[in-house]
């Protein structure tokens, strides 16, 4: 990839030294520069990722060899904060109850044993809603409560900012699906996003959900248009690859105008499907109690997805909702939740990612 840059370098740049031996004026300087954006642009590496689960446990490098075989180059790690009810401003985290990969030092250790493997990173700390209450309706019910909402979520944030500037995070996602939360207090997350900058370098973006993401209001302070990509593209029980790639035409041509007006490229923050009837129908439905079992509607609507949205220039790539630590235990022919693995979807994810 690195020779195809240079020799494409060399192909735009040498007629311009060739032929203007003098100085170059400011003109010639930008029209350079804007042709080697164009060639980056252009042979950039989608980013080929899957949301690795918290577990109780420290990663293995047995842990590792799974999404190696599906040729994954970036994880989202996960770290939690839980907050009581939807009107709750105190968000704890970093807890001894928790979970060792839902804390910062389990973050930690996930990071360096990904990266290790040539596998870069999102940090994607999120929260949680102790009675199962959907985030994005997380809105508080008097001025003071906002406030303590606002200092609460900078602490948990600004936390695991620090800690993925540490490790060298490659992305830090600065939210999840906070809708209510952003709409009624956008000048507190533009104040947020500034300091987060201060404490960590990389990329920043935000995950907002499939009907949420053209109402935030800050991507302009932001890296990524980050989405999670639960849109609706079949009602048919088993969707043929031709079916949900129809539906993907409409959302298709959204998500590239958001892209274009905001001059940002778009990231899946989350995508994926359940193995279950009508998989392309409610894609963000993950009620425990459906019981159908459809293995060739999750391979059909994760091979349109690929098929339709991967090869487009306003896509930056995306993450595999979702995968487990121990897999040889997860997913199977018993399994109708998202995860691709031990399934024929995981044969689609590998053929796409290695593309």
């Amino acid at each position: 990839m690195k020779l195809l840059f240079r020799l494409l370098s060399c192909i735009v740049f040498l007629p311009l030294i060739l032929g203007c031996p003098q100085k170059r004026d400011s003109s010639e300087v930008i029209i350079a520069e804007e042709h080697q954006k164009i060639i980056e642009d252009s042979i950039i590496l989608k980013i080929n990722g899957v949301s690795f689960v918290a577990s109780k446990d420290a990663i293995l490098q047995e842990n590792i060899s799974p999404l190696k075989n599906i040729h994954a180059d970036y994880a989202a790690i996960m770290p939690f904060g839980f907050i009581k009810s939807l009107d709750h401003p105190k968000i704890i985290y970093n807890q001894e109850r928790q979970w060792f990969g839902e804390t910062d030092e389990g973050a930690k250790q996930y990071i360096k044993m990904l990266h290790k493997n040539d596998i870069r990173v999102m940090m994607k700390p999120q929260i949680w809603v102790w009675n199962g209450e959907f985030t994005g309706l997380v809105k508080m019910a008097s001025e003071a409560d906002w406030l303590e909402l606002e200092n609460s979520y900078r602490n948990f944030i600004t936390d695991f900012a620090k800690v993925a500037e540490e490790e060298k995070v490659e992305i830090l996602c600065i939210g999840t699906e906070l809708e209510k939360f952003i709409e009624h207090r956008p000048e507190y997350w533009r104040n947020l996003i500034r300091e987060i900058r201060k404490v960590y370098k990389g990329k920043l973006t935000y995950a907002a959900n499939w009907d949420e993401y053209k109402r935030v209001p800050f991507w302009d302070a932001l890296d990524f248009i980050g989405v999670d990509a639960y849109f609706p593209v079949s009602e048919s029980k088993t969707p043929t690859v031709a079916d949900a790639r129809k539906g993907w035409q409409r959302w298709k041509e959204e998500l590239k105008s958001v892209s274009e007006k905001e001059n940002k490229q778009i990231l899946f923050t989350e995508y994926g499907y359940r193995s279950v009837d009508f998989a392309g129908k409610e894609p963000w439905e993950s009620d425990h109690t459906l019981t159908s079992m459809n293995f060739e509607a999750q391979s059909n609507t994760l091979q349109a997805l690929y098929e339709e949205v991967w090869g487009e220039q306003w896509f930056a790539g995306g993450f595999l909702w979702k995968w487990f630590i121990a897999h040889e235990d997860v997913g199977g022919n018993t399994d109708n939740q998202f995860t691709p693995q031990n399934k024929p979807a995981e044969t689609i994810v590998a053929k796409y990612y290695k593309e």
